[in-house]
């Protein structure tokens, strides 16, 4: 069952998505302009309409928030370290050159960390949440996200 109400924790998890992205803006990668003009349609559409829906959809929903710990909190812990390895990425690439490849790269493993591990965390909070419409959404987020990133990344290596 979704329940409307305000999300403190899809705040924060918002907070802590679009922080580093407004620091970006300012200290985007070399060439970064190079790219972008050559990014598919679709994917572009699929990305803008997932970003509204989760950005919308983790505020006014309040499955989100800590009710009580249990084992079923785990997703929520692991959703928010994903958000805490993507923070690291952040400071990681911030440190670097800002090159493509930095900006593109992995972080602990997990390949295209720039774009993977917000929409697996967002994912997991819809599974903490048991929120359907979340999860939809993330998932129209991530095929339009990742696969942008995916693009550019081929594109750098050829």
């Amino acid at each position: 069952m979704i329940h409307f109400g305000f999300s403190y924790i899809g705040f924060i998890y918002l907070l802590l998505l679009f922080i580093p992205n407004m620091i970006w803006s300012k200290k985007q990668p070399k060439d970064y302009e190079k790219y972008v003009v050559n990014e598919n349609k679709i994917l572009l559409t699929l990305e803008r309409i997932g970003e509204v829906f989760v950005c919308c959809f983790v505020l006014i929903f309040s499955d989100f928030n800590i009710k009580r710990i249990s084992l079923w909190s785990l997703w929520l812990l692991v959703s928010f370290l994903l958000m805490i390895l993507y923070e690291g990425y952040w400071i990681r690439y911030f440190k670097s050159e800002r090159t493509m490849a930095d900006f593109y790269s992995s972080f602990c493993g997990i390949p295209l960390a720039g774009a993977t591990l917000p929409v697996l965390a967002f994912f997991l909070l819809g599974v903490y949440g048991k929120n359907v419409v979340l999860l939809a959404a993330v998932v129209i987020l991530g095929i339009g996200h990742i696969g942008i990133h995916h693009n550019h990344k081929r594109e750098i290596l050829e």
